[in-house]
């Protein structure tokens, strides 16, 4: 099913694109033609891509690409090519979170707003990418707004930090680097008269800042006359200017900087046109901190809600919990240390630290239980507390020990020579921090993550303005791990990710964070909205494809509320063709083992950045100018099968698309699969390719035949 090339007037390996219309005349004589143009002539015969999707057949289906943002609202040959060959259109970036938000928490959606408007008018359709994800996140923001926060107290009971002084009354040169001026230092006093308008020169250097934080800068001065002159505080480029007053008698002034940004700063005096000699003894840079308290930093809390005891042994006493209160019985009178129950921490306690028990206790009569630490090595003492003696009637204790051994890796409740019953209830166990910020609870870094996406998914669902109806609502939650060995791949994380470089909201929103995601995109998106979880290695050959098993498993739970709805499953696909054929026949079956599992889900399913390499024999990637003319049409049998198992496998009423992720071949200098041959065109649209030819044989139902 072939057709003339009616748009853009694209020849293959023959013209390039962007002068194929430049010159219609004739040579006066016949030029042979280079073997590989006329291997891909019969290129020329294609149509636009779209128009090989049976529409009849496949109603919803759309065919999609990626798209680089900035060079689409250009509205040039990548404009044209886009909206002549695809129905939808995928932002590579743009949409994404880093790319909006600023450090300071605001949001700017210009690009976004002229990408919906030049769609829009092109009548070509947007698929939303990305709204949830670890990666690309404004991460120096969320760490921010979730970091430990000053303590609220009067400002009169602040204190006032030294960060800097420069105190010239034991100098006898000037010590700071001389910007063509240089002060005198007289009787340890420094000097400065009226050479000129400009002169300026350094009082305090190389002072530790903070950026954000509001700095004093105080001196200890004089003058021959009253006035004014400006005073410099920050890095170069990067400084603010505040004036400074002056009297004839010795005084303290001070400035303050609320608008510092650098982590290294100076300060200069500019007395410019005032033309007094100014005397000053000392100048000293500073900053106020609310005063330091204790903060406990706990190192065990169990309420026993999840109904699970502490260990123990000893005389036949028991550990259970019943009605979310740890019960531990002994039978007999013995030796305290007969009857014992146990907490094991991974770490040694801190030598020399001191630590708290915090609980609620009672019994079944009056007695007392031995709390302490021990090395569990040898069973020797880290550390007693003080005996903890209760009564039939709940009451709250607290005691504090030192640890003593750089070992105690142990806390012990000893309570062998009590017979009877002890009710234990909110157990805790603590040290103290003296700081003057307090860290924010889990339940305030959750609750304020949830505002902070929230704004950001209805600032998005603005600024799209209703014509972004399919989104990633999440992206790429799956790791490859079963840390937990429940049989499932764990989400993502900092502890199996890259902490260094992501934002992993799910670490403070739950491994449910995905209902969090769907239910505010729903809030605010447009009713007819369709929500897709994406994410990659779901055709995985090497795990028999446990990554999607897995996202399948967790689409289950987060649907088992009743309330969260996942419309589709996105697979990303970023694949190769092997040239090991035992490798390639693994592929090919674990794509349709891939599609048939899709299929089985009852979702929308859509292939959201199919791109395809070349794999050599020894399982390296093969560059774009070493791939033969055989090898490119192998790369199109393999675009053409997957396309065809998508619309044999996938009902109907399930296809959503396929989008091509990346249309023309990826340059060398690229982050993304840098020189590789992925695209259907040659790099900057050039050329098709006979991957182009696969591809629209596929979306035709057609298999791939070239007729070279």
């Amino acid at each position: 099913m072939r057709h003339k090339i009616n748009v853009l007037g694209m020849s293959i390996m023959l013209l390039a694109l962007v002068s194929s219309c430049v010159d219609d005349s004739r040579l006066e004589f016949d030029v042979p033609k280079p073997e590989s143009i006329q291997q891909g002539e019969y290129l020329n015969d294609y149509d636009a891509l779209k128009t090989y999707v049976d529409r009849s057949s496949h109603p919803d289906f759309k065919l999609g690409a990626g798209v680089t943002v900035s060079e689409y609202n250009k509205q040039g040959l990548v404009y044209r090519v886009m909206n002549s060959n695809f129905d939808e259109l995928t932002a590579g970036n743009a949409m994404k979170y880093n790319s909006v938000v600023q450090e300071d928490g605001t949001m700017d959606f210009a690009q976004v707003v002229q990408f919906v408007s030049a769609a829009r008018e092109a009548d070509t359709e947007i698929y939303g990418h990305t709204l949830v994800w670890h990666a690309q996140q404004n991460k120096e923001y969320l760490e921010n707004i979730i970091a430990d926060q000053e303590l609220d107290v009067d400002p009169n009971a602040k204190l006032e930090v030294e960060d800097k002084t420069t105190d010239f009354s034991g100098m006898t040169e000037f010590p700071f680097y001389v910007m063509g001026y240089k002060p005198d230092i007289v009787d340890g006093v420094l000097v400065s008269n009226n050479p000129g308008e400009w002169y300026q020169y350094f009082v305090v250097d190389g002072i530790s800042t903070v950026p954000g934080r509001e700095y004093k800068v105080t001196a200890m001065i004089k003058s021959s006359k009253e006035g004014s002159f400006n005073v410099q505080m920050g890095n170069w480029g990067a400084t603010s200017e505040k004036p400074i007053s002056v009297t004839t008698e010795w005084t303290e002034q001070f400035v303050t900087f609320n608008a510092i940004t650098t982590e290294s700063s100076f300060v200069v005096f500019q007395p410019g046109d005032f033309d007094g000699e100014i005397q000053i003894q000392w100048v000293s840079v500073s900053h106020s901190e609310a005063p330091a308290v204790k903060v406990p930093r706990y190192i065990y809390e169990n309420d026993f809600s999840d109904g699970e005891p502490i260990g123990g042994w000893g005389n036949g006493s028991t550990r259970e919990v019943i009605n979310e209160e740890l019960v531990m019985t002994n039978p007999s009178a013995v030796n305290f240390w007969e009857a014992q129950a146990a907490i094991d921490f991974s770490e040694p306690l801190v030598e020399g630290e001191t630590y708290f028990l915090n609980l609620k206790i009672k019994g079944s009569t009056d007695g007392q239980v031995r709390p302490g630490f021990q090395d569990p090595s040898d069973y020797s003492s880290g550390g007693d507390f003080s005996p903890v003696s209760f009564t039939t009637e709940w009451k709250e204790v607290t005691v504090q020990t030192t640890v003593t051994s750089d070992a105690a890796s142990r806390f012990l409740f000893s309570y062998g020579d009590f017979a009877g019953t002890i009710y234990i209830d909110d157990l805790k166990l603590y040290y103290e921090e003296s700081m003057n910020k307090i860290p924010l609870t889990d339940e305030e870094k959750a609750d304020t993550l949830t505002y902070a996406l929230s704004n950001w998914i209805a600032g998005m669902m603005e600024a799209t303005d209703g014509y972004v109806t399919a989104w990633d609502v999440v992206n790429e939650p799956i790791s490859g791990v079963d840390n937990d060995g429940d049989g499932f791949y764990d989400l993502q994380s900092a502890e199996n990710g890259d902490p260094e470089n992501n934002f992993y909201w799910q670490d403070y929103l739950g491994d449910n964070f995905v209902r969090v995601a769907v239910g505010l995109a729903r809030e605010h998106g447009p009713e007819n909205l369709k929500l897709f979880v994406n994410d990659y290695n779901l055709e995985s050959d090497w795990d028999d494809n446990m990554k999607l098993k897995s996202l399948i498993h967790w689409i289950e739970q987060w649907e088992s509320d009743g309330v969260t709805v996942i419309d589709g499953i996105g697979t990303q696909m970023h694949v190769s063709y092997h040239l090991n054929p035992e490798t390639q026949a693994s592929k090919e079956e674990h794509i349709v083992k891939m599609l048939e599992l899709l299929a089985a889900t009852g979702k929308l399913v859509k292939i959201t950045e199919l791109d395809m390499g070349l794999v050599d024999e020894s399982g390296e990637a093969v560059s774009t100018g070493d791939v033969t003319n055989e090898q490119h049409k192998a790369m199109a049998r393999f675009y053409n099968f997957i396309i065809g198992k998508y619309f044999e496998i996938i009902p109907a009423s399930q296809q959503y698309g396929i989008a091509h992720w990346s249309p023309s071949d990826s340059p060398e200098s690229s982050s993304w699969r840098g020189d590789e041959p992925i695209g259907l065109w040659t790099l900057n649209f050039d050329y098709r390719k006979h991957t182009y030819a696969g591809f629209a044989d596929g979306l035709a139902g057609e298999d791939f035949v070239d007729s070279e």
